[in-house]
């Protein structure tokens, strides 16, 4: 799985931005082939590849070398989905610890820079707002004593009849804690600020600090609700550093355990947006059928959601012929009921009348601010890694992409059915198909000096992990991106005029972790 630099005869022969290595998912390069570029042809370079299509994936700061302890290596990580390639932008930033910054031309690098910004000191000069990302207060300068009693620094919009609600962190039920500030007028609301960072785990740097055994555990648990994504991508990267070629039937099996969790996730989602809009038969009948699918995924792996089925080389579990039978008729039955409560949902005319024209995220806004997954897919951005960077089982199988153009709740509803709907045909066919071989192979070490994306496409959206190795060939840098990351400003511009009370219902149709934002 090793390789090298993948350029295209499209790319050679064309104008593309210097100072950018392209490369493929999963396919690990070495640090030393990455060009370093002062940090103002580093946004040059960055902004050149953002007008030539890509999308920022990452930036992040490299482990130290063997420089000086002033330095701090920059990386910027873009994918250009129409070629299937993945580029690399690198800068050194010496004592000034500065850049010009890239939101200005690249929204989607708002929170990137703010990250680096809190936890790194790293300014990007020309930043429009450097408000924390994670932390509730304006920590920066950290050197003055009461930097830490400041209040959070939220917008506020002024004028005759604004006013102001504030809604968490603590909520009622069992969801996790976010706080939400939306500035009023009447019902309408014009502003909505998400403050989240109540669930710091540290997970970079607890997964650096683990032993090899343990970090698997650890990227199961960065979103407990995608167990599976996560878990295969650090199996991935693992992988590629390692030069492991998996078994097709363990590549089979992830297949079905990730499709398993797109559609167990996805079926609850259109529960809970009933349930918001008090359609209780959708509530109930979605909700059931949600537990019909994590019980087959309990089948694979001895948990419901997906734990301990995944391990870096291939997978723990197989499944006999006799229990695939037993399995593809449960699914069939489940797709009967399910297919049944949708169609009987989406006929309701109360579900339109509330789902339709709410929480609109147009085209032009998604593609600006980077949205990803079914967010994205909803508002007619055409993207999906299982097609656009295949990996594993999906270089050989096909899922259609499903795409809806309204960018409102009711569409992010469809791109969940239709995508339940082929997720559902890939299980079956791949089911019928399960091919007889091993389970996994053998660890290995992994490549010195190296670095590696790898891409998963999973229920919410792309997940990328970035593993980096040392001259030992020990594990000296991750990165982490959940889906979430780059969504969370989606809901808070779907909500801008629309009715307060609106809020619960569009939240619900993004679905985002805070966990696999605040990491």
């Amino acid at each position: 799985m090793v390789g090298r630099v993948q350029r295209s005869e499209e790319q050679r022969g064309s104008e593309k931005p210097s100072g950018v290595l392209w490369g493929k998912n999963g396919i690990p390069l070495a640090l030393a082939e990455l060009p370093e570029l002062p940090p103002p042809s580093f946004q040059r370079a960055c902004r050149a590849v953002g007008l030539d299509g890509g999308r920022l994936l990452a930036l992040c700061v490299l482990p130290p070398g063997q420089g000086s302890s002033c330095d701090v290596g920059l990386l910027a990580v873009f994918a250009d989905d129409a070629r299937s390639l993945i580029g690399f932008v690198r800068t050194k930033l010496v004592a000034a610890r500065s850049y010009p910054a890239l939101t200005v031309d690249l929204p989607q690098a708002q929170a990137f820079e703010r990250e680096l910004f809190e936890e790194h000191g790293i300014c990007p000069e020309g930043h429009p707002w450097l408000k924390p990302l994670r932390e509730h207060a304006d920590l920066l300068p950290r050197s003055e004593p009461d930097a830490a009693a400041r209040p959070h620094p939220f917008f506020r919009v002024e004028g005759p009849g604004i006013h102001e609600v504030a809604v968490g962190p603590v909520h009622a039920g069992i969801i996790e804690p976010g706080h939400f500030r939306f500035q009023c007028h009447g019902e309408i609301v014009r502003h909505l600020e998400i403050q989240l960072g109540y669930q710091r785990r540290g997970a970079e740097s607890l997964l650096l600090r683990s032993s090899p055994a343990r970090r698997l555990v650890v990227a199961e648990s960065i979103a407990g609700d995608t167990s599976v994504g996560h878990a295969l991508a650090y199996c991935k990267a693992m992988e590629a550093l390692g030069s492991m070629e998996v078994p097709l039937y363990a590549q089979a099996m992830r297949g079905i355990a990730l499709e398993l969790e797109r559609v167990a996730n996805h079926v609850g989602d259109l529960g809970a947006l009933c349930g918001d809009v008090g359609y209780l038969p959708g509530a109930s009948f979605f909700g059931r059928l949600r537990g019909e699918f994590l019980n087959l995924l309990m089948e694979l792996s001895g948990n419901r959601f997906g734990r301990s089925l995944l391990r870096p080389g291939g997978v723990r579990f197989g499944l006999g012929a006799e229990k695939r039978k037993e399995f593809l008729d449960r699914l069939t039955r489940a797709e009967r009921d399910l297919k049944d409560t949708a169609e009987m949902t989406f006929d309701t005319p109360t579900i339109g009348s509330r789902f339709e024209h709410t929480g609109v995220v147009s085209h032009e806004l998604a593609q600006t601010l980077g949205l990803v997954g079914p967010a994205a897919r909803a508002s007619a951005c055409d993207r999906d890694v299982r097609r656009d960077h295949p990996f594993g089982i999906y270089r050989f199988v096909h899922v259609p992409v499903s795409l809806v153009d309204s960018g409102d709740v009711m569409a992010r509803a469809l791109v969940r059915w239709l995508e339940t709907q082929r997720s559902i045909t890939f299980l079956r066919e791949q089911l019928a198909e399960l091919p007889e071989l091993a389970l996994s192979v053998a660890g290995a070490t992994l490549r010195p000096e190296a670095i590696v994306v790898s891409m998963v496409e999973a229920w919410r959206g792309e997940i990328v992990h970035i593993a980096t190795t040392g001259p030992q060939g020990d594990l000296a840098g991750y990165k982490i991106v959940d889906p979430s990351f780059h969504n969370w400003f989606g809901l808070a511009m779907a909500l801008r005029g629309n009715q307060i009370s609106d809020f619960p219902l569009c939240n619900k149709s993004f679905n985002l972790s805070y966990a696999g934002h605040d990491l």
